[in-house]
């Protein structure tokens, strides 16, 4: 393909999970066709993820006010329109996106949308007659939109960022008191309870961890920080950075971990962007839904026993929890995560 000046226009508005999958195919993109214009129409919370791009620009959508309902999608198509784009890439499709690809589209723009697989979905998380299959993971979903736009990319020639972000003084001075002790994020929180571990359990991983490791905890939220203070008085090698650091401070904290801990949510993405090692925990929700973190193994995600609970994945985002199923997370015993923890750190 001859490459020329194309001015591609990426939309994804939330969640952040999402939004982070995108940037190992950006990198794959802007590798493959250097003289591509980029701009990323998002969330202005988002922006810290693309930092690593010196030649994308971002657009931050504003939908309290200017943005705001059918009106302000007008506008925001109006809005980018000044930006000279010629092509667009829809890799949310909602609602707000479908009307904005329409107005590009009665002018005449070249727009391919992400194919969501809706009903590949319910038959993956229906109750009866389930039909347990992996999906194409979500990642690829977004590889296929920018090969229909035209603009085809292997992922086999992906690469990782090798310089390591630079952390806040506050930070480095909580690492250099541990100089002997490897890195561990945890990040126990995610959108729905069915895809938390049981805290309980999550402190017994913690407690024992933070004996030969620094622990660092990413987490947002009253209840989360209440949490984390406790959690954070209990143990001394235990540390939280929900309201110490900034969300881009803490995605270059990332960077520097030996390992992550996750739920099945947006830090498993975040610390997969940089291939450090990610165990991802699985409440009613699966692998197979098609988010696992880029790169990582699927004996790097733990879930839970289908022998037992043959109903999961009862929800594709964790929402939907069937009767029987509340405390399903249980059944996964701490010794299994520390193991896996110990496993990987010693490689």
């Amino acid at each position: 393909m001859t490459q020329k000046k194309e001015h591609l226009l990426i939309l994804r508005f939330s969640s952040l999970g999402d939004v982070a999958m995108t940037v190992p195919v950006i990198r794959c993109l802007l590798k493959t066709y250097p003289n591509l214009l980029l701009t990323i129409v998002s969330r202005k919370t988002m922006q810290p993820l693309f930092n690593e791009f010196k030649n994308v620009n971002f657009f931050p959508v504003d939908f309290n006010n200017r943005h705001k309902g059918l009106k302000g999608i007008y506008q925001l198509y109006r809005d980018i329109q000044k930006l000279s784009i010629t092509r667009v890439a829809d890799l949310h499709s909602v609602m707000r996106t479908d009307l904005l690809c329409f107005f590009f589209k009665i002018n005449f723009f070249h727009v391919r949308k992400i194919s969501k697989a809706r009903f590949e979905k319910y038959l993956l998380t229906r109750k009866k007659n389930k039909k347990f299959q992996p999906l194409t993971p979500t990642i690829y979903r977004y590889v296929d939109v920018f090969r229909r736009l035209g603009f085809p990319i292997d992922f086999q020639k992906h690469e990782f960022p090798v310089k390591k972000g630079i952390v806040p003084k506050i930070i480095s001075k909580e690492i250099s008191k541990n100089k002997n002790k490897k890195l561990i994020g945890i990040a126990p929180f995610a959108a729905f309870p069915g895809k938390i571990y049981p805290l309980d359990l999550m402190q017994q991983v913690i407690a024992y961890l933070q004996k030969d490791h620094k622990i660092f905890l990413f987490g947002k939220g009253k209840k989360e920080n209440e949490k984390f203070y406790i959690w954070e008085n209990a143990y001394p090698n235990v540390c939280s950075v929900a309201e110490l650091i900034s969300f881009d401070d803490q995605i270059n904290l990332i960077s520097n971990l030996d390992l992550m801990i996750s739920m099945d949510s947006a830090n498993g993405h975040l610390s997969s962007n940089f291939a450090i090692p990610t165990i991802t925990l699985w409440g009613v929700t699966h692998p197979f839904c098609g988010f696992t973190p880029f790169g990582q193994p699927l004996e790097n995600s733990i879930f839970l026993d289908r022998d037992k609970y043959p109903e999961i994945p009862t929800s594709i985002y964790g929402k939907k929890v069937f009767k029987g199923y509340k405390k399903a997370l249980r059944s996964i015993d701490p010794k299994v995560i520390i193991e896996k923890a110990i496993e990987i750190l010693s490689k």
